[in-house]
């Protein structure tokens, strides 16, 4: 059970006391909304973050009884230049944590070692013509979501997928993370799904665990709505929810 439920505008945010029992939470419900959709469609088009935030949600969500041969899996950003083949991309996260773990019935990787302009207008392709359901997402440290930055978000943006250079906030995360060693390291560009291609899913399933988000939660939450934080855009859409562990809760609490 959540220790605090905190709604704030349309976004409904859970607060639970362990990472664990975060995670199993927004793994039942990524498992529902999912499941919804295939009841009305059929079929439902998901995309995936990838990033240690997301391993408890993903495991849970792998432990529910969903139907993931009528799923199609969708990869939310790449670092420009990396594949699958890159240990550090986020295409051998997916793969790793749940692309490889069930039988979707496709799966949809950003072509990130494509010219940039080419490999956003092919994925942009594709998300035209398959709309994304379900979103299972992140914030990062400066209230990004997927590699919406503060300086590069846009909520009007006319593109579902564009080339971006990562602040120094983003690029540090990603050593907080573990994922690179250093932040020298850290790619300077990335291919991202913008905010708008993000908020037209009709499910947000958002899992932000651990201290160091604990003051991009505040600012989502209790902060300007707008790009400064380009998280509040969750606060508008109409079928968003938020899953905390105690620590990232704490300047909510």
């Amino acid at each position: 059970m959540p220790i605090k439920i905190i709604r704030t505008e349309k976004l409904t945010t859970y607060v639970y006391e362990t990472r664990g029992e975060m995670g199993n939470a927004a793994g039942r419900a990524a498992a529902k909304a999912i499941n919804e959709t295939l009841d009305k469609k059929g079929y439902a088009n998901v995309i995936f973050a990838a990033a240690p935030s997301q391993n408890e949600t993903l495991a849970a969500l792998l432990a529910e009884n969903v139907d993931f041969s009528r799923v199609h899996a969708y990869h939310m950003d790449e670092y420009a230049g990396l594949s699958i083949e890159d240990g550090q991309s986020f295409a051998r996260y997916l793969n790793d944590h749940i692309f490889s773990l069930a039988p979707f019935a496709s799966v949809n990787y950003i072509p990130a070692t494509l010219p940039a302009d080419e490999a956003c207008e092919a994925y942009a392709d594709l998300l035209r013509k398959n709309p994304p359901d379900v979103v299972c997402m992140g914030i990062g440290e400066n209230g990004h979501i997927a590699f919406n930055d503060p300086p590069v978000a846009n909520f009007h943006d006319t593109k579902l997928v564009k080339k971006v250079a990562l602040d120094d906030t983003c690029r540090m995360q990603q050593v907080h993370d573990g994922c690179f060693p250093t932040f020298d390291d850290v790619p300077k560009y990335a291919l991202t799904l913008t905010v708008p291609a993000l908020m037209s899913a009709k499910h947000l399933i958002c899992t932000v665990p651990a201290p160091t988000k604990a003051k991009a939660v505040k600012a989502m939450l209790e902060g300007e709505y707008g790009e400064v934080c380009p998280a509040t855009a969750l606060r508008k859409h109409e079928n968003a929810e938020m899953f905390l562990d105690k620590d990232s809760a704490a300047e909510v609490l």
